[in-house]
């Protein structure tokens, strides 16, 4: 059968990021992605004004409602909002046997919070204990792993620690877009193989660009598809990063919003030119 990634987060309404971006990243690297809305949120490249979590009953249905039908071999979650949903999805979990790739939103880009800071030990229960891959970056990593990521080193050893808490978690991709370095970019992998603890890195010149809104949920959503087609956690982490560089780099002179002061909207139809599809 086709198979079918399914995305679990929240709605942007300008389409740049959460449910938005994770089903553009899958279409166009060329998988099926199916959705199930945890939360409704107002924003825009002002802020995020509103975030209103849907009924617990809602979010198990929508999330029922794919996999009794579809082939769903990779779950992608974001933004969950509450720790009851997550509880709610993390019950679904214990009976799901393909790959769970969790993206813990816990702020906006903005700086606004989108998750109880009192809840994130329950996290560790609900969810992370039933992630295979974790797509942090640096600040969400630093509150999972509960030490500071200021730089690279600090970042691995944080995921280091993560890994060797959740028997589960095969994988951490860690994002290094919010790192405080000039003109470069790196990006680390840390997993387990052959029974021990591995990393690998990608540095990347830093793309010079205000159409930044929705880097880490497309990062995280190209690393589900790649990993769909593939298989292969080390590919589907180049190919993400490549992704990713390629829509900055291909959108950076566009003018998507008003907001003089604000991150644009990356134009996902851009990541490919026409001989560039792998």
């Amino acid at each position: 059968m086709q198979a079918t990634v399914l995305s679990i987060a929240g709605s942007d309404p300008t389409g740049g990021a959460g449910i938005q971006a994770d089903i553009k990243t899958m279409t166009t690297v060329g998988v099926y992605a199916a959705s199930a809305i945890s939360c409704i949120t107002v924003q825009n490249s002002y802020g995020v004004n509103r975030v209103e979590p849907l009924s617990l009953n809602l979010v198990v249905e929508q999330i029922h409602a794919v996999l009794e039908d579809h082939h769903v071999t990779h779950i992608k979650i974001g933004m969950v909002g509450t720790i009851a949903i997550a509880e709610k999805i993390g019950a679904i979990l214990s009976d799901f046997h393909g790959e769970v790739i969790f993206d813990p939103i816990l702020k906006s880009s903005t700086g606004q919070n989108l998750f109880e800071a009192s809840a994130i030990k329950k996290l560790h229960t609900f969810l992370i204990d039933k992630t295979t891959v974790l797509t942090p970056n640096l600040s969400e990593l630093a509150v999972l792993a509960d030490q500071k990521c200021n730089t690279t080193q600090d970042a691995v050893t944080a995921a280091r620690k993560l890994l060797m808490m959740h028997e589960n978690l095969r994988t951490i991709l860690i994002k290094g877009g919010h790192a405080r370095t000039k003109g470069k970019i790196t990006d680390a992998m840390v997993f387990k193989a052959d029974g021990r603890i591995t990393e690998t890195f990608v540095t990347h010149p830093k793309t010079v660009t205000k159409n930044t809104h929705g880097t880490g949920c497309t990062l995280a959503s190209a690393f589900a598809a790649y990993h769909c087609l593939t298989g292969d956690d080390t590919a589907s982490f180049y190919s993400a990063v490549k992704y990713v560089q390629n829509i900055l780099s291909a959108s950076a002179s566009a003018e998507t919003i008003k907001n003089p002061d604000g991150q644009g909207v990356m134009l996902h139809y851009l990541a490919f030119r026409p001989d560039d599809r792998t």
